[in-house]
């Protein structure tokens, strides 16, 4: 079964509204809508039918762009991989975790290399091969990349604190750009050229109008933002210049978990952590960093998005590279912004508990409102958002750390 009508059939089925796919001898045959749905067609501007060969409904699971699990996505999409072996950088950490976990369910051979600066043993899926290291042991990084041939490397080490990227500039720019530098040298020399990158938000800075696209202007105004910047810049001039291929991902706000994935966080500095911190008791008050922002309610304003509504494009940014993309940039965001205080109401709501708040001076490099145009992504990759409501980050947040 060719890789690309796969992937016609499960999008026709996502622009019919949802369907299901039909298999035969265990591959998908066709695409076949319920009757509600074609029904509703039937009289409006016609149905396409697609398909090849003959078609049984013993393998029939419905299409679901509202599933609360990755099944469906996991399933349609596992003919992509022919059992390839990618490089996860960064995949004990909490982002990296995630994303190791589904690679590993659709059959890749996945390798992970971590320092466990910040990323956690129990984060690592059992199927992957970890390397304990830093992208700084130029010798690792030979040794790996000659000992194994990688369909494409996910980059997503690195440091990522605000706040601590304006008091330690110098690690930020040593781990973030130094370290990415080192990693494009490795795979130059090994000819391995199709790399995904986490990137962020921070790029853009502050003062920007809502929401923010790929193509605003790029004013970052911390060292973590500039150091981000500045590793897009080097990839870029890879793929213009040495035949590299490039998906880069600006992320927006990170947050909630995969319930079943038992991922732990790695970030303490971050909001839906704290907030989960202070409902569980284990501090008295949730400390917050301004409330004079020109919001409207005073209180900063982030995007927040699911965990696996980040890992999954970077699977499907994968057929992207193997479609000759050279270099692309993709916001992950919903295009909705909640201010720290809405985020709190909505925790209180929701686990019926109430959040203490100590208002606290701004912090030196925060943007007063950041929030994703994401019509790129959906367009481009054909994605569509699945879990990034507020009140499953939340509920996620808590069933994973309300024990820990």
């Amino acid at each position: 079964m060719d890789n690309l009508y796969l992937l016609d059939l499960i999008n026709e089925a996502n622009s019919r509204g949802g369907g299901m796919v039909l298999t035969y001898e265990n591959k998908p045959a066709a695409v076949v809508l319920t009757i509600d749905k074609y029904n509703s067609l039937a009289t409006g501007d016609g149905l396409k039918v697609t398909g090849q060969g003959a078609m049984s409904a013993t393998d029939e699971r419905p299409i679901s762009q509202t599933s609360q699990t990755t099944d469906e996505f996991l399933h349609y999409t596992s003919a992509i991989t022919e059992n390839r072996k990618v490089l996860v950088t960064g995949g004990a950490g909490y982002i990296g975790g995630h994303l190791v976990r589904e690679l590993v369910k659709l059959g890749y051979e996945v390798v992970v290399l971590d320092n466990l600066s910040t990323g956690k043993l129990e984060n690592l899926d059992p199927a992957a091969l970890f390397i304990e290291g830093d992208l700084a042991d130029e010798n690792l990084l030979a040794d790996i990349f000659a000992t194994n041939t990688f369909e494409a490397v996910f980059h997503m080490a690195a440091s990522l604190e605000v706040e601590e990227s304006v008091r330690e500039p110098q690690k930020y720019f040593s781990n973030n750009v130094a370290n990415t530098y080192n990693l494009l040298l490795a795979m130059n020399e090994a000819n391995c050229k199709k790399i995904i990158f986490s990137s962020t938000a921070a790029v853009y800075g502050s003062g920007q109008e809502a929401p923010i696209t790929e193509t605003s202007p790029l004013h970052p105004q911390n060292p973590y933002g500039q150091s981000k910047l500045l590793a897009e810049r080097i990839i870029k001039y890879y793929c213009e210049n040495l035949g590299f291929q490039a998906v880069v991902f600006r992320y927006f706000n990170a947050c909630g978990f995969d319930v079943t994935a038992k991922i732990l966080p790695t970030h303490q500095s971050h909001l839906i952590y704290n907030v989960i911190q202070v409902a569980k008791g284990s501090r008295s008050a949730l400390m917050v960093f301004g409330n004079d922002y020109e919001t409207f309610d005073g209180t900063g304003v982030r995007d927040y998005v699911h965990v696996l509504d980040i890992v999954l494009p970077h699977i499907l940014a994968l057929k992207a590279l193997q479609s000759n993309t050279k270099f692309e940039i993709y916001n992950i965001g919903t295009g909705k912004g909640s201010s720290v205080a809405q985020v709190v109401s909505v925790t209180s709501e929701v686990l019926n508990k109430i959040i203490p708040m100590d208002i606290a001076p701004r912090r030196t490099g925060d943007a007063a409102m950041t929030v994703a145009d994401n019509s790129k992504l959906t367009r481009d990759l054909q994605y569509t958002l699945q879990f990034s409501d507020l009140q499953n980050i939340i509920k996620t947040s808590w069933e994973v750390m309300k024990d820990m």
